[in-house]
């Protein structure tokens, strides 16, 4: 769930699949802190031909008190934007969102210790997916999660909610600002990094890709 300002814009798109890494690294977690994060970019050509392009750009968190005020609670807010563009035009969907970490190496496209969190556009993942920034995670967990969940009306009037968003003509965007990560239980070193997969579809393929971007501390 998307807390505060979210932003989205889309506009069209077509291609790909397979998960990337993005770069590691690590920035302090103490009160107030802001952390300026690299984001990061990914090519990918498919079996067709179709080349995707995914950027995640003005990253950022600010680490906060949290109101538990205690060692096992951490706050934070986390902004960026991911873009993408597909070669030829086309249409498909965007899921971003951040995989957390307690006490847990998540420098690599899952983790380790914590079993491999592996992140497709359909939600599945070993280390666990849900649609909100709430996480409660003990020593070697993890744990992975969309920021979006939009809420809409399905084809018999009933709700239904979304984890991403449609992109067409080849391009499309989504912001979010200010979304909240809160972890309960973690007595030892957190991290979190962001994700952002792509589920494209071409006249030949139906594929998706995932760009990572740069881990940082929780405290």
């Amino acid at each position: 769930m998307i807390n505060r300002k979210f932003m989205a814009k889309v506009a069209g798109v077509s291609a790909a699949a397979t998960v990337a890494v993005g770069l590691f690294s690590t920035g302090a977690a103490n009160a107030d802190t802001f952390i300026p994060l690299p984001g990061g970019q990914l090519t990918k050509t498919l079996s067709d031909g179709t080349v995707v392009d995914i950027s995640l750009v003005g990253e950022s968190a600010l680490i906060s008190p949290s109101m538990g005020s205690t060692p096992v609670h951490r706050n934070s807010w986390v902004s960026g934007s991911a873009q993408v563009t597909v070669s030829d035009g086309g249409s498909g969907k965007i899921y971003p969102g951040y995989t957390v970490g307690c006490q847990v190496n998540i420098s690599g496209g899952g983790v380790s210790g914590g079993g491999d969190v592996s992140v497709d556009p359909e939600g599945n993942g070993s280390g666990g997916i849900t649609t909100g920034g709430e996480l409660s995670l003990g020593p070697g967990q993890s744990s992975s999660f969309y920021i979006l969940d939009r809420e809409q009306a399905d084809d018999y009037g009933s709700e239904s909610h979304s984890k991403n968003n449609k992109f067409t003509n080849g391009s499309g965007s989504v912001t979010w600002s200010d979304t909240t990560i809160g972890l309960t239980g973690c007595g030892g070193y957190a991290q979190a990094r962001a994700f952002v997969s792509v589920e494209v579809e071409t006249d030949n393929v139906i594929s998706w890709v995932t760009l990572w971007g740069a881990p940082f501390s929780l405290g």
